[in-house]
């Protein structure tokens, strides 16, 4: 298990994708929660539903309202985690719960023990305002 700084709580599982670089939800990913950044490593890669593992967001404060948005729309990653803080990310995620009452955890994890974080099976994020937990098991469903 893995601690971290709590940006959101929440409680979600899903399948981990580990992002090789940073991404902008605005104009990096389409409605139906895939990256469509054609310079982006992982282009055509699904979030939806997935752990998304990354160490920061890239891009415009537009990203907060499309993360929102594909919050709304369960299009969107389970749960975040960042090595380094993003507010707008943070602030999407925020957005999204005040608005649909709807959860998904950011939660940032420090160097080293982020690296430790897995590339494939699945993660389960418990983050209470305090602390964030991090599980994971390598069979995936």
């Amino acid at each position: 298990m893995i601690t971290g700084r709590t940006l959101n709580p929440g409680t979600a599982s899903g399948e981990v994708v580990r992002l090789t670089a940073p991404l902008s939800f605005w104009g990096g990913t389409d409605e139906n929660g895939r990256i469509i950044d054609a310079h982006h490593p992982q282009c055509g890669v699904v979030l939806a539903g997935r752990v998304l593992v990354m160490e920061s967001g890239r891009g415009s404060s537009s990203a907060s309202s499309v993360l929102a948005e594909q919050i709304r729309a369960h299009n969107a990653p389970a749960a975040i985690i960042l090595a380094r803080p993003d507010t707008i990310i943070a602030l999407g995620a925020l957005i999204a719960h005040e608005l649909y009452d709807l959860t998904t955890p950011v939660v940032v994890v420090d160097k080293p023990p982020y690296d430790a974080l897995p590339t494939n099976g699945l993660l389960q994020v418990d983050a209470d305002p305090t602390q964030a937990r991090i599980s994971w098991s390598t069979v995936t469903r």
